[in-house]
């Protein structure tokens, strides 16, 4: 123990509270003393403390929830000191069980209140360098991930975002291309500027020509004043096109014809008004499949796809499923309770065999209601709503088993490489003949998403 560590004493009332302090400075122990809870906060925003002591009594038995409230925001142990007599008040009673490592009844043991003391701040020295060990090394705007694939969509989004060509950014639903988007945007030379995201797909498709391109008073019915659209109020700085593949064929003539004239024309207006904006695109549809049946302009594609991001799906960075659930669980800690601690092995287990349709979006919906619904200090598998199924399923051969692993196999490395087949069959040690035949035996259209083998969902 270093000498003079620093505690965090909350006493309101205690007679003898001096010869307490002098007791425990005997011990090494360096006190700070608070007589409310406010001024408590002030110290622990203005020192860091090792562990907390806090005197309850019975009349602070109203101010239990703003003690909970500081003590989860302070993040070390805390011990409770309490007369015999409060340990009839069943909510003080609860609240020993829940926010305090441990509690000591009057008169006071400082050889046991030193032993207890020592054991919390060993036990928060333990969680920070668990904590520090366990930190992703890259986080791009909660974009978090280890694996070698994370590796190089962040290291291709720091090389797009230094130029001001278009970026089109593919992936999945929820994978997190609205991120990758603002992470473009927070590295260029556009990061003071306006930032704007537009979903295509969210919009009624009678008012988005209006909120992209904007319209002057009276220019329809109910336009009762002018209205900037979302490309002009993006000038000087980013505009993200999201479910761009969204657009009637109608607006992408529109979209098409900004992109080239860098100008916009509001509804109703005569003159055309300049617009400087870099223009980020994404889209979960396959576009090349939409502009094979006409209901994407293959010329606007070329016009935003000069420079691609992939964000892979959350089943391809299996690897990152529990850094990526402990940083939300960390992201997330003020809606738990105190007694959820983190993660059972067993729920563990289960996320990484999870095939996550949802992708990361998913994933953060699952931890944030494990987190408010668990009961135990270890999050199970139940909380997530990913318990084991009894198994009432289809029972799979080998050979069935076989050809699913080697058709997700095809599948993943095709995506991968962006459909390339030379660069997918270097990767899986084959021939391109050889994969070129597997493509026909599985069934899989290169230009098309597959769904995944029905036998690897938990």
């Amino acid at each position: 123990m270093e000498k003079d560590t620093a505690l965090l004493l909350i006493s309101p009332v205690l007679d003898d509270r001096q010869r307490f302090i002098e007791r425990m400075a005997g011990k090494g122990w360096h006190i700070n003393l608070a007589e409310s809870l406010e001024a408590a906060q002030s110290l622990l925003n203005e020192t860091e403390h090792e562990a907390g002591i806090c005197f309850l009594h019975h009349d602070q038995a109203n101010e239990l929830k703003n003690i909970e409230k500081l003590i989860a925001r302070s993040r070390m142990e805390w011990i409770a000191m309490v007369r015999e007599s409060v340990l009839d008040d069943p909510w003080i009673c609860k609240a020993l069980g829940s926010l305090f490592m441990a509690y000591q009844s009057e008169p006071i043991d400082i050889e046991q209140v030193d032993c207890l003391l020592r054991h919390a701040v060993a036990m928060k020295r333990l969680r920070k360098e668990e904590a520090a060990s366990k930190r992703p090394r890259e986080t791009e705007f909660d974009m978090v991930g280890t694996v070698p694939v994370m590796q190089k969509v962040f290291d291709t989004i720091r090389r797009v975002a230094s130029v001001e060509a278009p970026v089109f950014i593919s992936g999945e639903s929820g994978t997190g291309k609205e991120l990758a988007a603002r992470a473009i945007h927070e590295r260029s030379q556009r990061a003071t500027a306006p930032f704007v995201a537009v979903n295509c797909g969210a919009l009624p498709s009678n008012l988005i020509q209006s909120e992209l391109f904007g319209h002057e008073k009276g220019a329809f019915t109910g336009a009762n004043q002018r209205k900037i659209g979302q490309i002009e109020a993006a000038s000087g700085g980013t505009l993200f096109l999201d479910e761009i593949g969204d657009l009637s064929l109608e607006l992408q003539v529109n979209l098409l014809r900004f992109l080239e004239e860098k100008t916009i024309q509001r509804i109703g207006a005569l003159e055309e008004v300049h617009v400087d904006v870099r223009v980020l695109s994404a889209t979960h549809v396959n576009l090349a499949k939409a502009i094979e049946e006409g209901r994407f302009r293959e010329d606007l594609y070329h016009r935003l796809n000069v420079l691609q991001v992939a964000i892979p799906p959350l089943r391809e960075r299996q690897e990152d499923i529990e850094t990526l659930a402990r940083f939300f669980f960390d992201k997330f800690a003020e809606e738990k309770s105190l007694k959820v601690q983190g993660f059972s092995q067993d729920a563990l287990v289960l996320m990484q065999q999870h095939h996550w349709p949802g992708n990361i979006r998913e994933l953060i919906n699952r931890v944030r209601r494990a987190m408010v619904m668990c009961e135990q200090r270890l999050i199970k598998p139940s909380d997530l709503g990913l318990e084991r199924r009894a198994s009432s399923r289809h029972v799979v051969t080998l050979e069935e088993a076989r050809n699913c692993a080697e058709r997700d196999a095809l599948r993943q490395a095709l995506g991968r490489n962006r459909q390339k087949v030379k660069q997918a069959a270097e990767e899986l040690g084959v021939s391109r003949v050889t994969l070129y035949r597997l493509i026909e035996k599985h069934g899989l259209d290169r230009t098309t998403e597959e769904t995944a083998c029905p036998f690897t969902s938990a």
